[in-house]
């Protein structure tokens, strides 16, 4: 895929992974980037700096959501690229209170639903468009410290699959982002980055940089921490085993480096 004179939108585009992604599309001749933030502020300085369009979004809100592809669609043309980057993480385990687990799924997951049910139908009916849902390497191993993390992270790759086998053949190209750690106010939060960061904290350019290879590559599976892989084959193969090193290193990183809130 070809970003040259594009109509992108990026959902969380004010900071972190989303304005890396911003600047990277702008850069390589995007007609026109939407920043969308629920942060107005910080998304028109994104939008200024690269001379995109700034809008409002809170992702947990279905409206917004329509309100924001209608409003690009009308103003600006139809949305080549949707990248519904917006997340959030939620410390805890099981004990973590109901209205925070449906904050986080309507955050991590509906949000893309929804997105989806918008502007899937208009993109096949004007013969195709793309979708990158950001998920993590949480949704493909786990999230030591995040139960909830990792369970709308699992159900974003999930859906990202799913899209790209139900509605493929109808010229819809899905990407799934799948990161471990990256310089954001979200690892901002973690003692070093947290455990994501075992194998190093990537800057949202160096993941802009992965997920520019795999449009190029039309790669649905984006892992910008290449020992991802790795793991997830010894996952596969020995999911008991993996399990107990997973256990292992829980212990290393909460005992020694618990989290912060």
């Amino acid at each position: 895929m070809d970003i040259a004179g594009k109509i992108i939108v990026v959902t969380g585009g004010g900071g972190g992974i989303g304005e890396g992604l911003c600047r990277r599309f702008a850069a390589e001749g995007a007609k026109t980037v939407v920043v969308a933030d629920l942060d107005e502020e910080r998304a028109r300085k994104v939008a200024e700096s690269i001379k995109g369009i700034a809008a409002y979004c809170d992702v947990r809100d279905r409206r917004d959501i329509e309100d924001l592809i209608s409003n690009t669609e009308e103003r600006v043309g139809p949305i080549d690229l949707f990248c519904s980057n917006a997340g959030i993480i939620t410390l805890g385990g099981v004990e973590v209170p109901d209205e925070q687990w449906q904050r986080i799924w309507e955050i991590n997951v509906l949000s893309h639903v929804r997105v989806g049910r918008v502007l899937i139908p208009r993109m096949i009916e004007r013969g195709g468009g793309a979708l990158m849902i950001t998920a993590s390497a949480a949704g493909l191993l786990s999230q030591i410290g995040s139960i909830p993390y990792s369970v709308t992270k699992h159900a974003a790759v999930g859906l990202a699959e799913s899209i790209a086998i139900t509605y493929g053949d109808q010229g819809i190209q899905v990407f799934a982002l799948c990161p471990q750690a990256v310089r954001s106010d979200m690892t901002r939060r973690h003692e070093g980055g947290g455990v994501a960061a075992v194998d190093g904290l990537m800057e949202p350019e160096e993941v802009a940089e992965k997920v520019m290879q795999a449009f190029r590559d039309d790669t649905f599976l984006i892992l910008p921490h290449g020992e991802v892989k790795t793991y997830m084959q010894r996952k596969a193969s020995d999911y008991d085993r993996w399990l107990h090193g997973m256990r292992r290193l829980q212990a290393r990183f909460l005992e020694g480096a618990p989290l912060k809130q």
